[in-house]
């Protein structure tokens, strides 16, 4: 049984940093790309970070390009969302997910796509 569970999440000022975490068991996590997405109040849910396989490559959304970092620890089968310069408009809930994908995607926008899912940890930033 797959799962995906995040942590890290929390209240932080405006300008500020957080560190996401994203643990996974139940796959080979070496096999899958990961991907984040956030969902604000009201809002759909969007794309923010992914990363290969390796850990060699990594996409980002035009709106956290230069503040946000993702990596991964292969060993420890998790991936890491680096979060800076933190703004009020971050504020959302973020997801991790384990994208079976051998490429990054050219569209992340149908989330339907994805089968795991991680249960999502509250970023709330303030200003």
């Amino acid at each position: 049984q797959v799962q995906l569970v995040e942590s890290g999440g929390g209240l932080v000022q405006a300008g500020g940093s957080l560190r996401l975490s994203c643990a996974a068991s139940g796959l080979t996590f070496s096999h899958y790309f990961m991907v984040w997405f956030r969902q604000a109040p009201g809002k759909e849910r969007l794309f923010v970070a992914a990363i290969n396989r390796s850990g060699t490559s990594t996409l980002y959304a035009d709106s956290v390009k230069g503040r946000f970092t993702t990596s991964r620890d292969n060993a420890k089968n998790t991936a890491y969302l680096q979060m800076n310069s933190l703004k009020p408009e971050d504020t959302a809930v973020y997801y991790c997910v384990a994208d079976p994908s051998p490429y990054f995607r050219t569209n992340y926008d149908r989330t339907s796509v994805f089968d795991h899912w991680g249960q999502g940890t509250q970023v709330t930033v303030s200003l």
